[in-house]
């Protein structure tokens, strides 16, 4: 039984309506980027009690935290994004939430991100300290433009960190994004690492984002092989149908339910149950 999820900002900034379609879609989870126009990890004391009650409200809770953590650029200061990473932990906490999206730095324009390599190795380590230490589990989305963005490099993020609290997002329209074939040239490397997978798909001409099954992200592929070897666990829509930029994207109602069934009627094809 696979779970799903999803990114319910892409719906609206308006938690309460965007816990209504999740609810009348059938999702239990969301995965938590933002309510009210604001990055989950800045919402105040009260407005996270506010979020707490409308979640219950509609039966919801929280797969994981979609944080921005490590979305700045490696040479900037990391002590302040350190604490920011302490607080996400809190945050995730306060939800009950297992897991906390990460990121692992973005790289200046011109720059070789393998000259960078040690000080993301540092950075991610200090990083699973933390999630270590508050008991959750980071997970390393393959975002474009950051160090581990192609396969090679989010291994060796996850072999060199070599830790429990520190696993892999699956992203196949990152992949594609980066002239990566997922499936073929990503699979078989992170798949002992794969933790959490995130749905949408892009084509491999010009980068655009499109419903799961509808471009180059071998979507089905990667979905029964995770069948065959037995994976249980979390599927969170991501659609970007709309709008995208560096710290998430939106879809809309009607774009984000087309994303839903995009990927249900996959699963139903592929005679997959969820829940």
């Amino acid at each position: 039984m696979w779970t799903l999820s999803g990114f319910s900002d892409e719906i609206s900034p308006d938690l309460e309506q965007q816990c209504a379609l999740v609810k009348k879609l059938g999702l239990k989870y969301i995965e938590f980027r933002s309510a009210w126009g604001t990055n989950v990890l800045d919402l105040d004391e009260e407005q996270l009690a506010r979020a707490t009650e409308i979640l219950a409200a509609h039966g919801l809770q929280v797969s994981s935290i979609g944080s921005p953590i490590g979305k700045i650029f490696i040479d900037e200061d990391f002590g302040a994004h350190l604490e920011r990473a302490r607080h996400a932990v809190e945050v995730a906490k306060h939800f009950d939430a297992p897991y906390i999206r990460v990121f692992s730095f973005f790289i200046r324009p011109g720059d070789d991100p393998d000259d960078h390599r040690d000080e993301v190795i540092r950075r991610m380590r200090a990083l699973a300290d933390v999630a270590e230490e508050g008991g959750v589990i980071l997970l390393h989305e393959n975002e474009k433009d950051i160090y581990g963005d192609i396969p090679r490099r989010c291994l060796d993020i996850v072999e060199s960190v070599a830790s429990p609290s520190l696993k892999v997002a699956w992203d196949a329209a990152n992949f594609v994004q980066v002239g990566v074939h997922p499936f073929t040239e990503a699979f078989p490397l992170l798949r002992p690492h794969l933790e959490y997978v995130q749905i949408k798909d892009a084509h491999l001409s010009n980068g655009e984002v499109v419903p799961a099954g509808g471009g180059d992200g071998q979507v089905v592929e990667t979905i029964r092989a995770l069948k065959a070897d037995g994976f249980d666990g979390f599927f969170s829509l991501e659609p970007h149908l709309s709008t995208a930029h560096s710290l998430g994207g939106f879809s809309g109602p009607e774009l984000f339910t087309e994303a839903f069934e995009a990927f249900t009627g996959i699963l139903a094809r592929e005679e997959i149950s969820y829940a």
